[in-house]
């Protein structure tokens, strides 16, 4: 249990500071409506930005390394407290960790001069910052378990440094290379956290029995996706059809994992058949990333916007609305606005993805619609969970 008298001072701090999932949730929301609504602006010319490195390597790099990693700083700084009873991080230490979040996405969409190299430091430094905080209450109590977070972070921040290589004069491969790790590994810990919690979200949201896991599927459907990694990692993708081949074993492994946690009885209950549906966008992905490495029907871009949009994106805003009820002690149901959202997010990867595959003469537009509907849905997490994220817990509770 928390030590409540430890947490007496949270009074003295505003609410929006006294937890991590309170300023990177509403932050990191925002910014993906922001983010999505500006590169729509710039590809019909409607505005002019003058990002580092360009509109298009901006686009890719802030939705993967800004966008995600706020998620990411949220929800773990936000667990490490249930997870080992050791208050985590908040007051000014938190803001400081926002500050450089912030910072280093407004430096990188406006030139104000800084020098290059300050605004790379100040992105790069995130994800350790994230490191340390989370390593210092799971060392205390000695939680092995979920120490498995901090090589993941680690391994982040590399993935982010391969795509300022380019600028510093190394091969324009690497910026890809880089996106591709990020994209695999945040993969990896959607399927990670999905495999913990989505079973027992359903049993708890549908009052039937938790499906167990089997050991095995567990071990080779991440292995799986760890092996992509590497193959991207290394600069492998020219061994076309033995990737293709890890792709397609990927894909039935994580299928066949979605299908054991019964989707089908969470239809009345948003909250959890919102993760179901984000979860079986790892298989879409990467089947239709077979295929590309098969048979190249279409670009990469399309298999791995269907676990971006779909997966990631999903995961992220089905995740932001539960834990920001269950923290803020509100019951677990959805706002039927939100219940719009998960299927606005739904309908702009399917777009962005299955849309494009098959209807590439109408890639334009699709695009557009794709992200009309991703803001719509962020636009939708930041009207109705401002108040919730702002305001302290309606039990009186810390957090």
């Amino acid at each position: 249990m928390i030590n409540v008298s430890k947490l007496s001072d949270e009074k003295n701090l505003i609410p929006i500071l006294r937890l991590g999932f309170r300023p990177f949730f509403l932050m990191g929301a925002l910014f993906a409506f922001l983010a999505i609504a500006i590169w729509l602006l710039s590809l019909n010319n409607t505005v002019s930005v003058k990002p580092l490195n360009g509109v298009l390597w901006w686009h890719s790099h802030e939705m993967l390394f800004g966008f995600v990693p706020a998620i990411i700083a949220g929800f773990l700084l936000t667990a490490v407290q249930t997870w080992t009873g050791v208050p985590s991080v908040k007051g000014n230490r938190l803001l400081f960790l926002v500050l450089v979040w912030a910072l280093a996405r407004i430096f990188i969409l406006i030139p104000i001069g800084l020098s290059t190299w300050w605004i790379i430091a100040l992105d790069l430094a995130f994800l350790p910052l994230v490191g340390v905080f989370l390593a210092i209450p799971l060392i205390k109590v000695n939680q092995t378990r979920n120490m498995v977070f901090l090589p993941i972070l680690c391994l982040m921040s590399l993935a982010n440094l391969l795509t300022y290589l380019p600028q510093l004069g190394f091969d324009n491969a690497f910026n890809a290379q880089g996106l591709y790790c990020m994209t695999m590994l945040t993969t990896a810990l959607v399927a990670l956290l999905g495999g913990r919690v989505i079973p027992m979200f359903t049993a708890n949201g549908t009052n039937t029995t938790k499906v167990l896991p089997k050991a095995w599927l567990e071990i080779t459907s991440m292995a799986s996706l760890f092996i992509i990694f590497i193959f991207f990692a290394a600069g492998l993708t020219r061994f076309s059809s033995l990737l293709a081949g890890v792709c397609a074993l990927s894909a039935f492994l994580h299928f066949y994992r979605c299908l054991r946690w019964r989707p089908w009885v969470t239809l009345t209950t948003p909250l959890v058949w919102s993760l179901h549906v984000t979860m079986m966008f790892i298989p879409i992905g990467l089947g239709l990333m077979a295929a590309h490495f098969w048979f190249a029907p279409f670009n990469l871009s399309v298999a791995i916007h269907s676990l971006t949009v779909g997966t990631i994106g999903g995961m992220i805003l089905a995740m932001m609305s539960r834990v920001s009820l269950g923290h803020s002690g509100r019951p677990l149901k959805a706002h039927p606005v939100m219940s719009m959202a998960f299927i606005f997010i739904i309908c702009a990867a399917l777009t962005r993805s299955i849309g494009v595959a098959f209807l590439p003469q109408k890639m334009v537009q699709l695009w557009g619609l794709s992200g009309i509907l991703w803001c719509a849905a962020f636009a939708c997490f930041v009207i109705i969970y401002f108040p919730i994220l702002s305001r302290a817990r309606v039990d009186g509770k810390p957090g």
